[in-house]
């Protein structure tokens, strides 16, 4: 497993696959972030918090963390290419970068769900959605007029752990 950082002894760790953003696609994205008018109350999502979900794992054993490296390490990491040229608000007031992916981008998440579950991890029910999440509680926001088209191609997938705590983070454990 390539670790990115050291994993902690606790019991289990709130998980979930991504793609994660280098340097130049993180500053883009937050650039968007940063266009909208959010109302009082809105919560915008840190820079280090940018990301797509392709799966969400939840809560997982530590001690399988290494089978379910292995699991995911056999998943082919091949490139994939994402476009944005609209914001959305979803449900709750949910400030969304919705993103279009070409077919490696579906091909990644099946196969990736496959790798999951062939380990026992059950499936989100609900249908993939690829987006990035750009603020939080913002029901009332004012979307830009104008919005610079996005284009991210992703060369790679990463596991990361949610930190809980007074100052929630993600950390990535691994990536391929």
């Amino acid at each position: 497993m390539q670790e990115t950082s050291t994993i902690r002894p606790s019991a289990s760790a709130r998980l979930f696959v991504a793609l994660w953003p280098d340097a130049g696609v993180r500053a883009q994205l937050a650039a968007q972030r940063d266009a909208l008018r959010l109302p009082p109350g809105g919560r915008p999502v840190a820079d280090t918090r940018l990301h797509l979900t392709l799966h969400f794992i939840g809560a997982f054993d530590r001690a399988r963390l290494p089978a379910l490296w292995t699991a995911l390490s056999a998943v082919p990491a091949r490139p994939v290419r994402l476009r944005a040229d609209a914001i959305a608000v979803w449900h709750r007031g949910t400030v969304v970068l919705p993103l279009r992916g070409d077919a490696a981008l579906a091909a990644l998440h099946e196969e990736i769900g496959a790798a999951l579950q062939a380990i026992g991890i059950p499936l989100e029910q609900r249908p993939f959605a690829p987006h990035v999440t750009l603020a939080r509680a913002a029901a009332g926001v004012q979307l830009p007029t104008a919005l610079p088209g996005l284009a991210w191609r992703a060369t790679g997938f990463a596991l990361v752990e949610s930190t809980g705590g007074s100052a929630p983070a993600y950390r990535v454990l691994a990536s391929r």
